[in-house]
């Protein structure tokens, strides 16, 4: 029970970010602000109470609200394997210094930034519930607002995934046919896979657990194949 509720505070506390950056970048109402309305949607689908979102839209709009920054981090796991660490601080001293921490005590280090650009491929993500359409149209209909793939989820939901160019337009394009959309937004995919034995993704899986668990870190991305 206890660790349910951990992860669910911290799932809270990283919306509560997201929230934040959207507000600071597109201004407290969602109705013209694409960012704000994915991230108040994710915060419902994860059964934030809705007097928290409201709160945390004020509190993000207050002049004494604290500056939020997206910070970037690449870096190196043992076994070669490539991590790319978002983060959403208000202080960078400490964000980095616990970056460095987790990867040092554990056999990875930081790189310079760009020397992952080739690894990792950034792109749009959409998870929405199935449209009572025909598939096949309904597919050929997002292609030309920049769907390069579309899989079926294992709770049925479509994932739906396009160039990163691309993430406005079909954001757009979703909102006009009134679809469920879950949960939307930019991730990292590895263009390289690296294959670990049991014992070895153990020890990179230690360091994504160790960054995940951090509250400045949003999201960890890497190249190790998933058990």
């Amino acid at each position: 029970m206890f660790a349910r509720w951990s992860k669910t505070s911290k799932a809270f506390t990283k919306i509560g970010k997201e929230i934040a950056i959207a507000v600071k970048l597109g201004g407290p109402e969602s109705v013209g602000n694409p960012r704000l309305r994915v991230a108040i949607q994710m915060a419902r689908n994860f059964n934030m109470p809705k007097d928290r979102i409201e709160n945390a839209i004020k509190k993000a709009s207050s002049k004494e609200s604290e500056g939020l920054l997206e910070v970037s981090y690449e870096a190196y796991a043992p076994h070669g394997v490539a991590l790319f660490i978002e983060s959403a601080t208000n202080n960078t001293t400490r964000t980095v210094a616990n970056v460095r921490m987790y990867l040092s005590k554990n056999g990875g280090s930081l790189a310079s930034t760009g020397a992952l650009d080739f690894v990792f491929t950034r792109r749009g993500v959409f998870r929405i519930s199935p449209p009572k359409v025909d598939i096949d149209q309904f597919e050929l209909e997002l292609i030309d607002h920049g769907l390069i793939d579309m899989f079926e989820a294992e709770d049925s939901d479509l994932l739906l995934y396009t160039e990163f160019t691309h993430f406005g337009d079909m954001q757009s394009a979703l909102e006009k046919m009134k679809l469920d959309v879950k949960s939307a937004g930019l991730e990292r995919a590895p263009n390289t896979i690296v294959t670990l034995s049991d014992e070895d993704s153990d020890e990179v899986q230690k360091i994504v657990d160790l960054l995940e668990e951090d509250d400045d870190v949003q999201h960890v991305y890497h190249n190790m194949e998933l058990k």
